[in-house]
């Protein structure tokens, strides 16, 4: 009894011992890596890594850019399954310990030491992992441990088990760029964390282990192994019951990689927007979670991409079928795999379906379309086409002549309506919904860009760079410095009237010979676009019709050096301008944007504008951290300042300061000083009268017999738009740009080498169809705008022929708009030749 009395001594002083000991060790142990523990404190406001996100004036998703997907969620968004599927597989007692699992930890060490000191996995809690994550190295060391474990009970001291368990779900790579439980649903499965099954949420969870080798998507096998003995734990911790567990079980993984759903394309402009918020914000505008409103509209931006894909397509219908993209020998019959792998490298480009030809013969061919469809494509869906030469190779006839199976085309699904080439999308056409079919399309060789603006302020409404960012990313919109051709023109025309020349003005469109200072000697002959010559002409006939001989007779009679000058009142730089008589013909370097620009003096009554996308920067808690401020126009506010005494001189006469467009409206920016929350106004750069009579002389161009943009008038069956067609010489360019009192688009067509674009493909032909496409919805609904009479504008009856105020009894007669000045001076001049033989000045 002693003896044991005695060991039972020994043992409890041994025991006790060792826990002095043991407490001795850990404190040693503490107080050397206590100055490696780091402080936990900023876990109560850290900062994850959120991708910029890039949105439309409509709150739709234009963009995402950034290393890492990550979609930060409060933890009581996140649903019971997940959270239990992650504590199943991780640390099913984490509501329990204070920070490490005592028992998985001397499990693990146990495992060092049958493994001879070899460092293993395991023992770590969720709470060591979001120490481990947030402030340690994933090195695998006995001192990195040591500093794991007073770091955790550090992280439960400070946090409650919430906060950690929210940190640790947003914090985890789960696998392809995905961070957080959020982003890795999105990604893997197309979904929000509350519609995840309880076989979703144990796949996710599968991932946090090793998610480069174990995740939805790669090494399928071993997922679903995974997978299971997750639902299995669930079950275990009675976390789901018994027949959850067997439908999760018997679940397949129908994983596959979702892209951020994009709701606008519009890559063009992101990626301009993607470079403002760089030069803004620096390298951390990717990772702080920055939200950018634009001034884009995703209603608009739909119609201009459709607009330009089809009428883009359907000029280069007109110059033949170029084959098919690419040709594959396919063995008979081939298997749906087969024809998938075919298809493999290929994807949508601007709804161009890629397809393969499985059979043809003359009334039809049989084409397997990416995604599995089989479906016919009639001759009738290819008679664009059949001109081109195939025939001779194959010895077909019908669609036999064009396509041979093997053959990888494009196709595009329409709708069945009366107007061919309505989008299959719902997006860009309401109606989308009823029967489509398929036609068969190829990817133009021919480009093109298409920027609209609002011109009261310059908002970018929509913008399209090209027909496909994927094939090309060079943005023709803002990059590009091409020939405006006549749409150019109205400029010229603007100088005239403020050196008193009027709409009614004779100019004679005749043959005129110049030096030409590029070959000594030599001389420059310039020709109208048909060879023709008309004669005396009024400028508002020589404007609709696109005169040649009249522009440049005008511009050299106000003179260049005037001209290019007055030109930068629209935005112009002085050295894209032409210091000769070319200028007249278009030949300075512009972009659509600066084209835009220009025409919306003209469209909001006489103001420059600043073209603007960025509306609003908000941070990762939704502050506004910038607002635009943009300068805008006014036609009330000049009024607005006499009548309160606001200013101290009148707005500038017509010929202030001809290459200072600010010398023409600083005054307006007085009422915006003196009253609060007064936007700031655009400069004034041309009179209210020279933008009225431009406005009305652009109107002729749609509206008069012979305006080289009638088609916009039978199509679109509307009063109130003004434009101007352009072609550049040879047909490298063609170009529309038009407007009403609410809204500019320009729209460029060419080739990015500078082939011509073809004999008689003037802008008329190539760069109007696609803004009447535009136009034509994106108004629809809308009442029709005309910018008011200024005041000093008067209209008078005029001969036709002499450009002059009617005598009495004149029966050629027409009404015609002046400044009251210059109608005034031209009845002077019509009295004093009342009495002599009819003439009149002919330049």
């Amino acid at each position: 009894m002693r003896i044991l009395k005695r060991l039972t001594l020994i043992g409890l002083i041994c025991v006790l011992g060792l826990a002095v000991l043991g407490s001795i060790a850990i404190g040693v142990t503490y107080w050397l890596v206590a100055p490696r523990v780091p402080s936990v404190a900023s876990l109560k406001d850290v900062q994850m890594q959120v991708p910029l996100r890039i949105l439309s004036a409509d709150g739709k998703l234009i963009a995402e850019f950034g290393e890492t997907r990550r979609i930060p969620v409060d933890i009581q968004n996140v649903p019971a399954n997940l959270k239990h599927a992650v504590l199943a597989a991780e640390d099913a007692d984490f509501y329990h310990h204070s920070g490490i699992d005592v028992t998985s930890t001397l499990r693990a060490a146990m495992e060092v030491m049958l493994h001879r000191g070899e460092k293993v996995q395991g023992g770590s809690t969720i709470t060591q992992q979001v120490a481990r994550n947030f402030f340690l190295s994933p090195q695998k060391t006995y001192t990195r441990k040591i500093i794991e474990i007073f770091t955790a009970f550090k992280i439960e001291q400070e946090l409650t088990k919430d906060q950690i368990l929210q940190l640790y779900l947003n914090k985890m790579f789960l696998g392809h760029r995905s961070y957080g439980v959020a982003a890795a649903a999105q990604y893997y499965y197309g979904k929000k964390l509350d519609q995840l099954t309880i076989a979703e949420c144990a796949a996710i969870a599968s991932s946090f282990q090793a998610p480069s080798v174990v995740n939805p998507i790669d090494h399928t096998g071993h997922l679903i192994a995974r997978r299971n003995w997750v639902i299995g734990q669930m079950l275990e911790h009675r976390f789901i019951n018994r027949a959850e567990y067997t439908q999760a079980i018997a679940a397949p993984d129908d994983a596959a990689p979702h892209e951020p759903p994009i709701q606008v394309n519009a890559p063009y402009f992101a990626e301009m927007v993607r470079q403002q918020a760089l030069q803004r914000l620096g390298n951390q505008a990717f990772t702080d979670g920055y939200v950018i409103r634009t001034t884009l509209n995703s209603h608009l931006q739909d119609l201009a991409n459709h607009a330009l894909w089809s009428r883009l397509e359907d000029y280069d219908h007109r110059h033949g079928y170029r084959g098919p993209s690419a040709h594959v020998t396919l063995p008979d019959p081939a298997t749906p795999a087969e024809l998938a792998k075919a298809l493999a490298s290929r994807g949508d480009l601007s709804g161009l379906e890629p397809a393969i030809v499985t059979a043809v013969d003359a009334r039809a061919a049989r084409i397997y379309v990416r995604g599995g469809q089989t479906v016919t494509l009639p001759v009738g869906a290819m008679q664009w086409a059949m001109g081109y030469a195939r025939k001779a190779a194959t010895g077909g006839k019908g669609a036999a002549s064009i396509l041979q199976p093997g053959d990888i085309i494009r196709v595009r699904e329409v709708l069945d309506t009366p107007a061919s080439k309505a989008p299959a999308t719902a997006a860009a056409n309401p109606t989308a919904g009823t029967a489509k079919h398929w036609e068969l399309e190829q990817i133009p060789a021919a480009q093109a860009a298409m920027v609209v603006l609002a011109p009261d302020d310059g908002a970018v409404q929509a913008l399209v760079g090209g027909f496909n960012f994927q094939l090309s990313k060079f943005n023709r919109a803002v990059q590009t410095a091409r020939q405006p051709g006549s749409s150019f023109k109205p400029f010229i025309y603007s100088a005239a009237f403020d050196r008193g020349y009027t709409p009614a003005s004779i100019i004679n469109d005749a043959p005129i010979a110049l030096p030409d200072p590029s070959k000594p000697g030599g001389m420059w002959i310039p020709q109208n676009d048909d060879d023709k010559f008309r004669g005396p002409m009024r400028l508002r006939e020589g404007l609709a019709q696109s005169v040649n001989l009249v522009a440049i007779r005008l511009l050299d009679a106000i003179g260049v050096r005037y001209t290019r000058q007055f030109v930068t009142r629209f935005g112009f730089p002085l050295d894209a301008i032409p210091a000769n008589l070319t200028m007249a013909l278009g030949t300075a370097s512009v972009s659509p944007m600066a084209m835009a620009r220009g025409y919306a003096v003209f469209a909001n009554g006489g103001f420059l504008v600043n073209p603007y996308y960025i509306a609003e920067i908000d941070n990762r808690d939704g502050k506004a951290i910038y607002k635009a401020d943009p300068v805008r126009a006014c036609r009330t506010c000049e009024a607005r300042l006499l009548d309160e005494g606001k200013t101290t001189s009148a707005p500038a006469q017509p010929d202030a300061a001809a290459g200072d467009p600010g010398a023409l409206g600083d005054t307006a920016n007085a009422l915006a000083a003196t009253t609060p929350n007064t936007p700031l106004l655009a400069p004034r750069v041309i009179d209210p009268r020279n933008d009225y009579l431009m406005t009305s002389m652009l109107q002729s161009v749609i509206y008069g017999q012979d305006g080289t943009g009638a088609a916009a008038a039978r199509q679109l069956g509307r009063s109130d738009l003004a434009g101007k067609t352009g072609t550049s010489n040879d047909y490298h360019d063609g170009w529309f740009c038009g407007f009403n009192a609410n809204m500019v688009a320009t729209v460029w067509v060419g080739f990015d080498n500078f082939t011509s674009l073809g004999h008689k493909e003037f802008g008329a032909r190539t760069a109007l169809p696609i803004w009447m496409a535009f136009m034509g919805p994106a108004l629809t609904g809308t009442p029709e705008d005309l910018l008011p009479m200024p005041p000093g504008i008067v209209t008078a009856t005029i001969d036709r022929t002499t450009g002059l105020p009617a005598p009495p009894g004149d029966t050629n007669t027409m009404t015609e708009m002046f400044k009251v000045e210059d109608l005034d001076r031209l009845r002077e001049q019509a009295k004093q030749q009342q009495n002599q033989a009819p003439a009149y000045d002919i330049f």
